[in-house]
């Protein structure tokens, strides 16, 4: 697993340590990841232009994306039952 969030490296370090997470953050600063995956707001006149999304994705050892889910709102966490579930089907 791996998560991947604008915000620099130094703070996702701080996060890392502060919350005791033991898999991976990456550093997406220069927003090269999160919008070529539909995960970063595009639309120039809304107040939260080039903020990150909350957005989930499996994908296959190839590199495929097996399952996507794109939360509307940031604040709306998935239960971690539901992702375990879209893993197992999506043969990843």
């Amino acid at each position: 697993m791996v998560g991947v969030s604008a915000d620099i490296p130094n703070t996702l370090e701080a996060f890392t340590k502060t919350n005791n997470i033991k898999h991976l953050l990456l550093s997406d600063f220069g927003r090269k990841m999160l919008p070529a995956y539909g995960a970063m707001v595009t639309d120039e006149k809304s107040p939260i232009y080039r903020y990150a999304k909350r957005a989930y994705f499996i994908l296959d050892r190839q590199g495929i994306v097996r399952w996507v889910r794109v939360q509307a709102n940031p604040l709306d966490l998935l239960n971690a039952d539901e992702v375990l579930k879209a893993l197992k089907e999506s043969g990843a």
